[in-house]
Parts: C-alpha cells; structure tokens; sequence
C-alpha cells in the first residue's frame, strides 16, 4: 500500500476498470492499481472524475490537496467512523485530566528521546562534532518529565528540549550553500523550506490515521487549541519528526540529492520553496511513498 503523489499541474485524475489513471498533455503520467493506494495528494491543480472520486471515497481512500508549495489545503474522505464511544472518551481526556497529563508526557518523551539519538547518531558518524552539552541539556529534560504535573510545564520542557537540538541542527549539514539559524514559518531559507514541506505531509499522513481509527483530529492535549488547528495530528507527529522528517532531510542536503538550483525565491515575500523538480526529488525519498 501508498501514497500517490501529483505535483504535476492541469493534471487529469481518471479511473479505468480497476485503476487510477493519471494524465497531462494528453500522456499517461501514472496508471496505478485502487487497490495499492491508500491515499492520494495533489500538489497544485488537478481535475478529478467524479467516477476516480466516488472510488476513492467507496475504497475509504482519502484525497487531499496541497498548494505547490507544500501548504494544506483540505481533504476528501470517506465519513467519520460512528464509533462515539472512542471519541467521548477522547474528549472526556480533555484539559489538565490525569490521562491528559499521561499522554502528553508520553509525546514530549517521546520526540526528545529522539532529538537524543539524532544527535547521539550524528557525534559517533562525525568524529569532529561534540553534542555533548546538548545532549546531557535533553537527558535533563527528559529525566524531569515525570516530576513535572502540569501539561503547559510540559510544553515549556519540550520547548526547552527542542531548542538544544536546533542549536546545533546547522552542524548536522554537511553540504555547502546550505544555512540553518533557526526554525520558521514561513520558510525564507531552503533548510525550513524542506522541514516546513516534510512537517505538511507528515500531519496529512497522521491526520488520515486518525480520522480511519474515529479520534477528532481537532482535539489535542499538547497543543493549545486554536480554531481550525488540528491538534491531535500535531501532537501524534511529534515523535515522528526526527526520525521521518528530519532524518530524510538531512540525507537529501547531505548526499546531495538536493541542491540550492532546486528552490524558488518568491520575488515579493522572499518564501522559499521547491521546485517542480525539487519536489519530486523530495518525494522520491519521503518514507512513506511506495507509488511514485
């Protein structure tokens, strides 16, 4: 099973008998079998039959789009699970709650101890890079969670453990032409440019699970809840950061795979972002893509 990925633009999404069928300028661009998909996402603009569409909402196969430049803009999936019950106790778990508590302990744990052994992994691969002031900084936050009884302290310890880590995320990069000061949205360098992208379709891979196993997605415990925000995605991907993001961003700056040529400037607000062919480099190697 995978993700189909379409970054080609006035793409045509059609279905033949069993089969998804992806067209442009009247060539085939992908012909896939429904039944090794489950997800499509179109990056940019697309048309869809409504024959493609009613099979991927009967399969229970979600359809999401991005903007070109790797921004959410919604999905089409199948309805929710009816099972209320998973979602009552959810919501049941909400605010300063002792299972709240639990949960979000577990995600700051969870994505430090990562954070940790990227850096761990980094200092015994190069010789030359000491991380043991950041380490020993995250081993100090992580040996403090249990002690800690509140869910914002719990956020203020995630923040503190992942600003040891970015501080010395430059140092991971081993490719010249490429900079890293600090992480931010939107991206004006092609470092966050490439994290920001991989972030996206992480929580689009998340959110789906969610949305299959019947949780509301909108719901969160680490993160604030904001309107429109789904908090529950952003919390559950946390831990996968380092480890499917992160990681796979490094390999592609550091055997480069990606090079400056691959980014966009935009001319007004300075946003960097991939280009066509940038992104389908990205997706050559992003982990959960078996369908390229």
């Amino acid at each position: 099973m995978g993700t189909l990925y379409i970054v080609q633009n006035d793409a045509f999404i059609g279905k033949v008998d069993e089969r998804l069928n992806v067209k442009a300028n009247k060539q085939i661009l992908q012909d896939v079998p429904l039944l090794k998909l489950d997800g499509v996402v179109v990056m940019g603009r697309a048309t869809i039959s409504p024959a493609a569409l009613t099979e991927l909402l009967e399969r229970k196969i979600p359809l999401t789009f991005l903007t070109e430049s790797g921004s959410y803009l919604g999905k089409v999936e199948p309805e929710l699970t009816k099972n209320i019950f998973v979602r009552a106790a959810q919501w049941k778990a909400a605010g300063e709650s002792p299972q709240a508590l639990h949960i979000v302990r577990g995600f700051v744990r969870g994505k430090l101890k990562n954070y940790r052994m990227m850096l761990s992994r980094s200092q015994r691969q190069y010789s030359e890079l000491n991380f043991q002031k950041e380490i020993a900084t995250i081993e100090a936050v992580i040996a403090s969670l249990e002690k800690t009884s509140t869910i914002d302290s719990l956020r203020g310890k995630e923040g503190a453990g992942s600003a040891a880590y970015f501080k010395v995320f430059q140092q991971l990069i081993r490719a010249e032409g490429f900079c890293f000061k600090t992480r931010h949205r939107p991206a004006t360098d092609p470092v966050n440019s490439l994290l920001n992208f991989g972030y996206t379709l992480l929580r689009q891979d998340i959110q789906s699970a969610i949305n299959i196993v019947g949780f509301d997605p909108y719901l969160g415990y680490l993160h604030y809840q904001h309107y429109g925000r789904p908090g529950l995605a952003l919390d559950l991907m946390e831990e996968f950061r380092p480890l499917v993001v992160d990681a796979m961003v490094l390999s592609l700056i550091n055997l480069r795979i990606l090079s400056i040529d691959d980014f966009i400037t935009e001319p007004l607000s300075n946003v960097v972002r991939l280009s066509l062919e940038g992104r389908r480099k990205f997706l050559q190697e992003y982990p959960p893509l078996v369908l390229r």
